[in-house]
């Protein structure tokens, strides 16, 4: 699976920021939209955030107003500005695409925020 490829991650202090990228390589595949999941150890896969091509966007409610999705078309570019970062944002954050007939799903790139 390296048609999504997710970068960004890494560690940040309480209360910073954090900008995650994703990049696909479906090209000549239709694809509708774009969006995060985000998954800790022991814990379900908990939906974040998703965007259409046409940049309609949609946010988990416990998320609201301190993530922003945005998506840049020409790249095949999704990114996740993340602010206010607490220890519970703490996970691998997982990139997909939404296509007519599939999803396809990235790795993950892992965020910890820790002091």
């Amino acid at each position: 699976q390296g048609q999504l490829v997710e970068s960004g991650g890494g560690v940040v202090q309480p209360g910073g920021s954090l900008r995650l990228s994703c990049v696909h390589s479906l090209t000549g595949i239709n694809v509708y939209g774009m969006g995060w999941y985000r998954q800790a150890p022991g814990n379900q896969r908990e939906y974040v955030a998703h965007i259409s091509t046409t940049d309609a966007t949609h946010y988990a409610d416990a998320l609201k107003g301190r993530f922003t999705i945005s998506i840049d078309n020409t790249k095949n570019t999704v990114y996740l500005q993340m602010n206010s970062l607490s220890p519970e944002d703490s996970a691998v954050y997982i990139c997909y695409a939404h296509t007519q007939g599939e999803t396809y799903w990235g790795q993950g790139t892992q965020v910890t925020v820790s002091s």
